[in-house]
This record gives C-alpha cells, structure tokens and sequence, in this order.
C-alpha cells in the first residue's frame, strides 16, 4: 500500500509561501516544518506567483457586486416602504 496523498487547505498553502517569500522561514525550514516535498512548494510558490494578478482583478468585481447589493436593498427598503403605505391606504379605505 502507497502513502495516503495529503490534502492542505488554500490558507495553508498561502500561508505556507507567504512565509517563504516573505523571508520569515528559509526553504529548508518550511520543507521540513511542514514535511513537504520541495517540489511540492516549488509548485505552490509557481501557482501564487501566475494567479497573484487575478487577486486585483477580484476586487473590481467585488466592488460591482457590493455595489449591486446596495442598489438592490435600496429597491427593497422603497418597496417596503410604498407596500406598507398601500396596507395603510388599504386598510383605511375598507373602514370607510
């Protein structure tokens, strides 16, 4: 029977290279804390390095979204409010 293929989580590997390239921890260190193959953080560092653009390009989209989000519970709140005063119209014509 082989090793059982560990699993590490994407904060793990950022953390992990963060800690690499920020010169808190040598490569010798990281690899033998962590017991990870160095190609293994080689191909993690390569992956942080070709997808670190994207992270900006994230925001934009974020920031659209937050921005829908806001316009959309805007809509909601004067809904709300015109649903409310159409009860209240509602209401007062039937006691007529």
């Amino acid at each position: 029977m082989g090793k059982a293929r560990r699993s590490f989580s994407t904060e793990f590997k950022f953390q992990v290279v963060m800690d690499l390239l920020t010169g808190r921890k040598r490569r010798v260190e990281v690899v033998r804390e962590h017991q990870l193959s160095d190609s293994t953080l080689e191909r993690w560092c390569k992956q942080f390095q070709e997808r670190g653009p994207r992270v900006f390009d994230s925001d934009a989209k974020l920031g659209s979204e937050e921005d829908r989000i806001a316009e959309l519970e805007r809509v909601i709140g004067r809904l709300t409010v015109e649903l409310e005063a159409s009860k209240k119209a509602s209401n007062w014509l039937k006691s007529r």
